[in-house]
């Protein structure tokens, strides 16, 4: 039993115990505050029937109606009309319970046939995106490695090729694991400048490649942070990387760390062309990219690392005007 069914059993049982006790603690025939009471059974009933279904409604109306009739019986008058109230409002509260929970359980089935559709739509975009992603370097590596057998063109040319394409694949397939399985973090405190600094020289020569400066701008003084510098210098990379690929050369992708009271603020900004309100919506949403090449899990890998040190990730962006990206890192992962 999970710990949210447990407290609904618990107010369930405190509600049935206190309704009782004061059915048998009033007097009988003072009929008014009796038929208040027996108003408040509907509650339990109904808490039933959303926490358990159809079984937990008419196992608590079976527990309303043997702890009832004792009472019915006791204070039975002859009178029949009061008497027959009494009866037809024991027998209304069986049909509330019967209703509730037939419509609890109808809905629980349909949420839970509409959660199996989501996922199994979801396996096949999934399952869609890595074909599509690796269906291109696979080609590559079938056409070049024909021409090496053929010796047909530069092989050294070819082999470099297939390697790349290979490596294209390899980190297609480290993006999905990585994105599957949980993250767990090795945390040390350490300073975020060298984390930036490593995270910004990884990428000089695709920034070079591209003719775009990384410009750094971090404080004198070190920022210690508990972090893990790995996954956070992973995530940056990350950043740093869709930053140098938006710009165009001549531009400058700028990284830079400002600390705070509580939390030190990491930026990375481009020049670039930015991007409209549709593509910010699904920035982080995995495996959506509008790139030729890549998984679209770049963004989302990015955030589940900082979500992870209980950071937080903000995207400003506009068309023409260049990308800002803004990560909030706490001093303390933990707060």
């Amino acid at each position: 039993m999970t710990v949210r069914r447990r407290y609904v059993t618990l107010v369930i049982c405190l509600f049935f115990l206190l309704i009782t006790y004061l059915h048998y603690s009033t007097f009988p025939r003072i009929y008014s505050f009796h038929d208040i009471y027996k108003e408040f059974y509907y509650i339990p009933i109904f808490l039933g029937a959303l926490a358990f279904g159809l079984k937990g409604a008419l196992l608590i109306y079976a527990s309303i109606f043997v702890f009832d009739l004792p009472f019915v019986i006791e204070g039975w008058t002859g009178a029949f009309v009061a008497e027959a109230g009494r009866l037809l409002h024991l027998g209304l509260q069986g049909l509330f319970a019967i209703f509730a929970g037939y419509l609890s359980d109808r809905e629980r089935k349909a949420r839970t046939h509409a959660e199996k559709e989501r996922y199994l739509a979801r396996t096949g975009q999934v399952a869609t995106a890595i074909v599509h992603d690796l269906k291109n370097p696979l080609i590559s590596i079938l056409g070049f490695s024909k021409r090496i057998k053929d010796k047909k063109g530069n092989v050294d040319e070819a082999i470099d090729m297939v390697r790349d394409s290979a490596l294209t694949m390899q980190k297609i397939v480290q993006d999905v694991l990585d994105f599957a399985k949980p993250l767990n973090l090795t945390l040390r405190r350490e300073d975020i400048r060298e984390v930036i600094d490593k995270a910004c020289r990884l990428c000089e020569t695709k920034a070079e490649g591209a003719g775009v400066e990384i410009v750094r701008r971090v404080p004198a003084s070190p920022v210690s942070i508990e972090m893990d510098s790995f996954h956070l210098e992973r995530s940056l990379m990350n950043l740093v990387s869709n930053a140098i690929e938006a710009s165009g050369r001549g531009q400058r992708v700028s990284v830079s760390a400002t600390p705070g009271k509580y939390k030190c603020t990491i930026t990375v900004a481009d020049q670039g062309s930015g991007m409209d309100e549709e593509t910010l919506e699904s920035i982080f949403v995995p495996f959506t990219t509008k790139k030729k090449e890549g998984t679209g899990l770049g963004m989302a890998i990015a955030k589940k690392i900082v979500d992870a040190h209980k950071g937080k990730i903000d995207i400003v962006s506009r068309p023409g005007q260049g990308t800002e990206v803004r990560i909030e890192l706490p001093y303390r992962a933990g707060r």
